[in-house]
């Protein structure tokens, strides 16, 4: 049985994501960040950095996003979440992937650490238009790639469509317009998934057992 930690309206969302794509068994551990739960000894254990998702496969325990989703995409082959290892295809899988967290996410994040994540005292405002021009930047490239695709990988959906549809939706809370209609329909397109709602869900219920 797969278990994954993780808490609403965070990047675990991606792993349960991809968990409900894959028709997966699995549980899920609320750890409420909100509530200081990362930093109690028996999380820290597995995942030092006090920090979600964490995924355990018995033995075995991952943390990263990104790394969690493409696993589990690896471990349910039929579904086609993933190239096949030793393709261009999954070459060209693992660059999306990493631009989506590299380049696409990281404004995103410096925005939100420098208005509310970080103490208050290391939070410079100045930062932000910068971070709001490298998020245009970023999303110009991703624009260009998905002209005329349905998909940013091929022609199917993959982890790496994860991936940026849910940093996208990070987008939409920052209140950064995605200025490319194309690029709008992309997101809306896989952010009307069934897996997605499901996954939405699932964290609700969740958190709502915790309350």
């Amino acid at each position: 049985m797969l278990t994954v930690y993780g808490c609403a309206n965070t990047r675990s969302t991606r792993a349960v994501w991809t968990l409900e794509e894959a028709g997966a068994e699995y549980e899920y551990v609320q750890i409420d960040l909100r509530a200081g739960a990362g930093w109690r000894p028996d999380y820290l254990a597995l995942n030092v950095g006090g920090k979600v998702p964490t995924l355990v496969d018995n033995e075995f325990v991952l943390t990263e996003s990104a790394a969690i989703c493409t696993y589990i995409g690896d471990r349910f082959p039929d579904v086609g979440l993933v190239p096949p290892v030793g393709t261009q295809e999954r070459a060209s899988y693992n660059q999306w992937c990493y631009f989506a967290l590299s380049e696409l996410e990281q404004p995103l994040w410096t925005i939100a650490k420098h208005r509310f994540a970080l103490p208050e005292r290391w939070r410079v405002p100045a930062v932000l238009d910068t971070a709001r021009w490298e998020f245009s930047v970023a999303a110009k490239i991703l624009a260009a790639r998905l002209n005329g695709r349905e998909f940013i990988v091929g022609e199917r959906f993959t982890v790496a469509d994860i991936l940026i549809a849910h940093t996208l939706a990070w987008a939409r809370a920052c209140e950064l317009p995605l200025e490319y209609d194309h690029l709008q329909t992309y997101a809306a397109r896989l952010w009307d998934r069934p897996a997605l709602a499901r996954a939405r869900q699932r964290e609700r219920a969740e958190n709502s057992l915790k309350s």
